[in-house]
């Protein structure tokens, strides 16, 4: 049984350029159905009733954020985030301060990763609600694999046992995130995501496997992909 002392707060870092969409805008705010990406990932978490707040984190001179009219059953709030993911996470982290305790949970998600299924949220709380550190979702990876040298030239096949894609939500405890990224901060080459930071400081995260179609958008054709998994998911 979940304990009603610990709460589960979101983060959304939403505060990057996304360049690799080619695109005039952030690639968070490209619209899917007249709304935007970032839309429709906070509307994967603003009805759970297991989520006490969602932040998120923008950029100090975003001027499409405050356009938005986003329903919320959840109680929606805005952290300045900053140069890197790292930076923007810690400052939604930070903005929790005063809300949150050091043993309650916070899963921090992609703005641009729009198709989290709701199966997959319930999924992190069912399997890391009692663990002491945390964990992420990531799939196997099912591809072969080759180590190219400079020239673009296969040096090697590179063995895939083992090997996961980190997926988001990452599930961590507040106190330990927080100090773990604070440790690290000022080294944001070596953050690639949350359990990079949680593994520096010497914890070991649990690999849950999520969905395949959680996925990024990251390159213009990763939208259309969005729009076929979304009517999917709403039986359209």
């Amino acid at each position: 049984m979940m304990s009603k002392d610990v709460n589960l707060w979101v983060v959304i870092p939403a505060a990057g350029v996304g360049k690799r969409m080619r695109v005039n805008h952030p690639k968070q705010y490209l619209k899917i159905n007249h709304k935007t990406v970032l839309e429709h990932t906070i509307s994967c978490f603003s009805s759970n009733k297991r989520v006490k707040g969602i932040v998120v984190a923008t950029s100090p001179d975003d001027e499409y954020w405050p356009e938005l009219d986003i329903e919320s059953d959840v109680s929606l709030f805005v952290a300045v985030g900053g140069e890197e993911r790292c930076h923007s996470v810690l400052s939604g982290l930070e903005f929790l301060a005063n809300k949150a305790s050091v043993d309650d949970w916070v899963m921090v998600h992609d703005a641009a990763r729009p198709c989290l299924h709701e199966d997959d949220i319930q999924k992190l709380i069912d399997e890391l609600w009692l663990h002491g550190t945390g964990g992420l979702l990531g799939l196997p990876v099912a591809d072969t694999l080759k180590f190219c040298g400079n020239n673009g030239r296969v040096k090697r096949t590179v063995s895939r046992d083992g090997l996961w894609r980190a997926l988001t939500p990452q599930m961590f405890r507040y106190g330990k995130l927080v100090n773990s990224l604070k440790s690290v901060i000022n080294e944001p080459n070596q953050i690639t995501d949350e359990a990079s930071a949680i593994e520096a400081a010497g914890y070991e995260p649990v690999m849950i496997e999520g969905r395949w179609d959680n996925i990024k958008i990251t390159h213009p054709q990763d939208l259309d992909q969005a729009i076929r998994i979304l009517h999917g998911q709403q039986g359209k």
